[in-house]
């Protein structure tokens, strides 16, 4: 994530919600909890690190009944220790949890499970195999991405899916560390790969993968590519120019965009009597030679 984006009026879309989620990860979310729909998968949801809520909003409106929704997040509180205290001050000291309970409630009607403070509380408040997906965007420093990787094997039903934003973006190298460490020796397998986040399981990747590549291909708007490295296919996407995220119901603020006013064209001057004459009557020499004077 970059510095804090100025914070707006009540949104009345989701794109109206600061924050970096761009519409190819919308994407895939949807297409990854529709899925889990489907197929009658159970379990909850989580995120560490919300910023203003843009994709806790849009998980959100995969909460089913019986379904616990949790998000943690320092907003405010003070960070466990220095390094982190840095990073947070750099880039999110504006970020505040009545703006992320602001836009949430725009578009839902109950929050979810707010933790303020650091995202290595999330095991003490979520049961462990009780999630199907966990969203990963908080600390962006080693150690703490390496303990909230842990946190989500802990926490993650043997087929759920895990999301690591910023595993890839130059500014973070710590997330990048932390994640292919987690693949080559914690039993992580990556599903898919979009510019800024990897999607994975500690299940088997081989069914979802396969219904990915269906979907992928059917579009016309994502590029791809397969590539093995260690032992894993690393499915890679990315969207092509003009790409649009997927519908989304609008907020409580919703409003109609004002049609704009339709300009009649200014009526053409009908020319004088005079000048039909002489247009009539003079060669067209003469007309010409005329025209050209007066311009």
């Amino acid at each position: 994530m970059a510095n804090p984006q100025q914070i707006s009026a009540d949104p009345g879309e989701l794109k109206d919600v600061p924050g970096w989620f761009p519409p190819l990860d919308q994407v895939l979310f949807t297409w990854f909890l529709d899925r889990q729909e489907r197929l009658g998968q159970p379990g909850d949801l989580v995120e560490l690190g919300v910023f203003m809520g843009k994709s806790a909003i849009l998980l959100g409106e995969h909460l089913r009944g019986g379904e616990k929704f949790t998000v943690c997040d320092l907003f405010e509180s003070d960070a466990p220790d220095g390094a982190n205290r840095a990073e947070h001050n750099k880039s999110y000291g504006s970020l505040t949890r009545q703006a992320f309970e602001r836009n949430y409630l725009a578009f839902h009607d109950v929050l979810p499970k707010v933790i303020q403070g650091p995202s290595s509380l999330i095991s003490k408040e979520v049961d462990p195999g009780s999630c199907r997906f966990l969203h990963i965007d908080a600390s962006h420093l080693y150690e703490h991405v390496r303990d909230d990787i842990g946190a989500a094997h802990e926490l993650l039903l043997p087929d759920g899916i895990v999301v690591l934003d910023d595993f890839r973006s130059e500014h973070t190298p710590g997330v990048s560390v932390a994640t292919w460490e987690a693949v080559l020796n914690r039993g992580l397998r990556p599903i898919c790969l979009s510019t800024q986040k990897l999607y994975g399981t500690w299940g088997d990747p081989g069914p979802v993968q396969e219904e990915l590549l269906t979907m992928i291909r059917e579009r016309t708007d994502v590029g791809l590519s397969i590539q093995e490295a260690a032992g894993h296919r690393l499915v890679r996407t990315r969207a092509k120019k003009g790409m649009e995220a997927p519908d989304f119901p609008y907020s409580r603020y919703y409003k109609e965009p004002e049609p704009e006013p339709v300009v009649a064209p200014a009526p053409k001057r009908r020319p004088s009597l005079a000048r039909r004459i002489g247009r009539e009557l003079l060669p067209p020499i003469v007309t010409r030679a005329v025209r050209r004077l007066r311009g």
